[in-house]
């Protein structure tokens, strides 16, 4: 099997992993980098095609998160809560996650978080919850 074959498999398989487990497209664009390696494979030897994808792997990502947006993320990855107490700026309130009370303090310094709302829980700090509300 020729070294070109070779990064357009890796390249391919990449990008779909990328449908199958969500990766906020760092298995997308490293995928995108094996394919444009595939393209000069076969001019390079395998040392300088190798340090080709992992230069072109480092450039796309941090060119990708630029375009990739924030405040999206937390939605893809975090799961529900209900606020149960009303969580004011800088202070804690009281969200029901998974059947239990904890203790919750929003990401952002400035929104008012009103009790009853739901929110995603984008992170944890010790035992107190970091949520941000489903609109924001």
């Amino acid at each position: 099997m020729t070294p070109t074959a070779v990064w357009f498999m890796v390249g391919a398989g990449l990008c779909l992993v990328e449908f199958i487990l969500p990766t906020a497209f760092i298995a997308f664009v490293l995928g995108i980098s094996a394919l444009l390696v595939a393209i000069v494979a076969h001019l390079l030897p395998l040392g300088f095609q190798i340090g080709l994808w992992v230069i072109l792997s480092i450039v796309l990502v941090l060119l990708s998160r630029r375009f990739v947006n924030r405040r999206a993320a937390f939605k893809l990855d975090a799961t529900e809560a209900e606020t149960l107490t009303e969580i004011r700026p800088g202070e804690m309130g009281r969200v029901c996650y998974e059947g239990n009370s904890w203790a919750a303090r929003c990401e952002s310094s400035n929104l008012d978080i009103p009790a009853g709302r739901r929110v995603y829980v984008v992170g944890r700090r010790g035992t107190t919850l970091i949520v941000m509300p489903e609109e924001f």
